[in-house]
């Protein structure tokens, strides 16, 4: 299976991009060992489009022709539900178990992911009820992947 963290907007040099960073090279570390066989990030270009709902579906788009049929997809979405460290790992690993192709993490741009992605996702997740910066999301979920590869493998990393 492959890990793919689809985003909107390119992560510009800096703290958030450092940090994110860290996370990713130590989550690729410890993927395949887990039964990951690639892990990658992709950056699509935030729309132009002058209406935000114009704009969201132009990402969409983008997102969703990423994706094949067998992808699993996970759309972090404040609406979403919060699984535990621990719950999301375990979804992860039911993923590889079935034999998802890719199992991807859709991050919507500053306007958010359209009702499209949505619907086509597997899953929809939040990081919590609260609004976070789409750069922020990213480095979260870059730390909460090696997080759940940690978790899968048995390192002692997450401690409850």
């Amino acid at each position: 299976m492959r890990v793919a963290l689809i985003s909107v907007g390119r992560l510009k040099a800096g703290p958030e991009r450092e940090l994110f960073e860290r996370y990713f090279a130590r989550a690729r570390s410890v993927a395949r060992s887990v039964g990951v066989a690639d892990l990658d990030a992709r950056e699509i270009d935030e729309s132009r489009a002058r209406r935000p709902e114009d704009r969201r579906d132009e990402e969409a788009q983008a997102i969703l022709k990423a994706l094949t049929p067998r992808d699993a997809l996970i759309a972090l979405d404040e609406r979403g539900v919060s699984p535990s460290s621990p719950e999301w790992a375990a979804d992860i690993g039911r993923a590889r178990d079935a034999g998802v192709g890719t199992y991807a993490i859709a991050i919507g741009g500053p306007d958010g992911l359209s009702p499209a992605v949505r619907a086509r996702a597997n899953k929809v997740i939040s990081f919590g009820a609260m609004t976070w910066p789409h750069q922020l999301v990213r480095v979260m979920a870059g730390e909460q992947l090696y997080r759940a590869f940690t978790i899968l493998s048995g390192h002692p990393y997450h401690r409850v």
